[in-house]
């Protein structure tokens, strides 16, 4: 009989404490890191995305999620990195002019106008990126303005965008050169898909290593440099996916509503995503979502009020500062305990 040859466990010694052993994982997190909240919470999104276009108007929904995935694009820098950037409307809007461009003059097709859109967006985000991150707080914020404000006026400049005219009648064509997007409800889909897909992807860098990054930054940039990372190449990194999220929302917006006009590349339009993503909730996974829910609802049914809509959305700011600090989503999350 062969003598065991198998290690045995060392015992601890008296009075030295075990070490102990890694938690297991949470059922709740086996998916991209959803917890039971978040699983709960997705659920009820995938259930409104495929109800949503059978009693309410296809058209409203679509711009909605072009809003929604813009502002968790713009999340994933503020909430997550804590930049806050005052020039998003830039990638957003020459997401928009690209996608525009390359449909009507090139005739791509609706799938490659929006890659177009994003990555003309995400090039842009990497130039500015590069220039804004040498800076932080206030002077980060204001050299984005800036940057943005160059871009608005070169879109006013340059032929391809139209200057205040924008670019008009831009076909929805047909996705995979077989789908009809003319009709309302095709398209919802496809906004739909590019919506989810954005949304995820979102989801997955935010509880990625790479995530966790982004957080110990934005808690405390020193610790996070001593411990050995390059903090500068994370925050670019991040300001460049915001970018290019941001891009591709403005390409599915142009494409839905088949016109590029300065009102999307326009300062106003980087506050706008700010109130969305303040009032949904800072920091938290489905906050903009929510946020942009509230705003473009508000624009929408308001709308015959006319400029007392931005009256009412200042004082609905206000009264999310006062008395709900986290936001309408961070604010549940705070009341039952858990992370939405």
């Amino acid at each position: 009989m062969s003598p065991d040859t198998s290690v045995a466990a060392p015992s601890p010694a008296a009075g030295t404490p075990a070490v102990p052993r890694a938690a297991p994982r949470r059922d709740g997190e086996a998916l991209w890191g959803f917890s039971p909240a978040q699983l709960a919470a997705f659920g009820l999104l995938v259930l409104f995305l495929a109800a949503g276009p059978f009693w309410l108007y296809p058209v409203f929904l679509m711009k909605l999620l072009c809003f929604a995935l813009f502002a968790c694009a713009f999340n994933l820098l503020i909430g997550y990195v804590g930049l806050l950037s005052f020039g998003h409307a830039a990638y957003f809007g020459m997401g928009g002019y690209i996608a525009g461009h390359t449909a009507k003059v090139m005739g791509l097709t609706p799938e490659l106008a929006v890659v177009a859109g994003g990555v003309v967006a995400a090039l842009l985000g990497a130039g500015f990126g590069w220039l804004a991150i040498r800076r932080s707080g206030i002077y980060f914020a204001m050299i984005t303005l800036a940057l943005a404000q160059m871009v608005y006026f070169f879109c006013v400049q340059v032929p391809f965008t139209g200057g205040e005219d924008g670019i008009q009648q831009i076909p929805r064509g047909a996705l995979l050169g077989a789908v009809d997007l003319q009709d309302d409800m095709s398209m919802y889909w496809f906004v739909a898909g590019i919506f989810l897909a954005g949304f995820l992807l979102i989801h997955r860098i935010v509880h990625s290593p790479f995530g966790q990054v982004m957080k110990a930054i934005r808690e405390n940039e020193p610790r996070a440099t001593s411990l050995g990372y390059r903090t500068d190449d994370y925050k670019l990194m991040a300001f460049i996916l915001s970018a290019a999220l941001s891009g591709v929302a403005g390409a599915a917006k142009s494409l839905v509503f088949g016109i590029a006009t300065l009102t999307d590349v326009h300062w106003a339009m980087s506050g706008e995503v700010v109130l969305m993503t303040l009032v949904g909730g800072l920091g938290t996974v489905f906050g903009p979502v929510v946020g942009a829910a509230v705003i473009v609802t508000m624009q929408n049914y308001l709308a015959e009020m006319g400029a007392w809509v931005t009256v009412i959305q200042g004082a609905i700011f206000v009264a999310c500062v006062l008395a709900f600090r986290r936001g309408i989503v961070g604010e549940i999350g705070s009341l039952f305990r858990v992370r939405l």
